[in-house]
């Protein structure tokens, strides 16, 4: 069992706050506020152990610093190659991703994490602008 941290719950309770998928300091700077003793080595300590328990995501897109996100429900990321920001996606069928990827596979397929890159709305349209 695992035993009550005010500062996790915290840190959890700030997050299912957020859709921004904040960054490690970013949630350490504003956890401060109420814990102005808190390192950020506790911050990362307690992100892992929650995304490592199933109760946040943490998202490692492969551009910046890695984010996190208080739905711990399965579903698609956007990342902006231009501004970093990660936003949530909406995509239904792809639910069979898990079968197609099992068929010439003996092993067994648990799940998937899948990253959709390109350009957000607000750089898309900076883009057209500039043009």
């Amino acid at each position: 069992m695992l035993k009550y941290s005010k500062q996790r719950e915290s840190i959890k309770n700030f997050l299912v706050t957020r859709y921004d998928h904040p960054t490690a300091e970013t949630i350490y700077l504003n956890i401060r506020r109420e814990f102005p003793n808190i390192s950020l080595g506790t911050v990362y300590r307690n992100l892992n152990l929650l995304a490592e328990i199933g109760e946040i995501q943490k998202l490692s897109p492969g551009i910046g610093p890695d984010r996190f996100d208080g739905n711990p429900a399965p579903h698609y990321h956007f990342i902006c190659r231009h501004c970093g920001c990660v936003m949530d996606l909406t995509v239904s069928g792809l639910d069979h991703i898990n079968i197609l990827a099992g068929q010439d596979f003996d092993g067994e397929i648990e799940g998937h994490i899948t990253y959709f890159y390109g350009a957000c709305p607000s750089c898309k349209a900076s883009e057209k602008c500039s043009s």
